[in-house]
């Protein structure tokens, strides 16, 4: 099955991290850029970060500078993301998608987006 399959989710105090992961299966991910985002309540999706093909990381929110940090590993189909120093406005749905095109995906525009995953922040 193609698909995208996040994980690494849960509840978190503020200040804690997570590792979120990013598993590919039915293609693989050194062919596409992967983005991640999220979507907090009452707002609409907001782009987090994003790494291409190749492993440059082309995007990073003012929001999360200095705090997240995206990776990908093609040798393991498995993209990441580190979030440390997490506060409460962090409280969300996290989704990765992947696109293939030689462009990195949007909500709109993507091959491939994933179920998402809860991630709550609270003490």
């Amino acid at each position: 099955q193609v698909q995208l399959v996040e994980s690494g989710g849960g509840f978190v105090q503020p200040g804690g991290s997570l590792r979120l992961s990013c598993a590919a299966s039915g293609f693989t991910l050194d062919q596409y850029c992967i983005g991640w985002f999220r979507k907090l309540p009452g707002r609409d999706h907001e782009r987090i970060s994003e790494i291409t093909a190749d492993n440059h990381i082309t995007y990073l929110a003012d929001s999360v500078k200095g705090r997240f940090t995206i990776s990908k590993d093609n040798a393991k189909n498995t993209a990441l993301l580190i979030m440390d120093n997490l506060k409460f406005e962090d409280t969300g749905v996290y989704t990765c998608a992947a696109r293939g095109d030689g462009w990195c995906p949007t909500q709109y525009d993507n091959d491939y987006w994933g179920q998402g995953i809860q991630v709550t922040v609270s003490s």
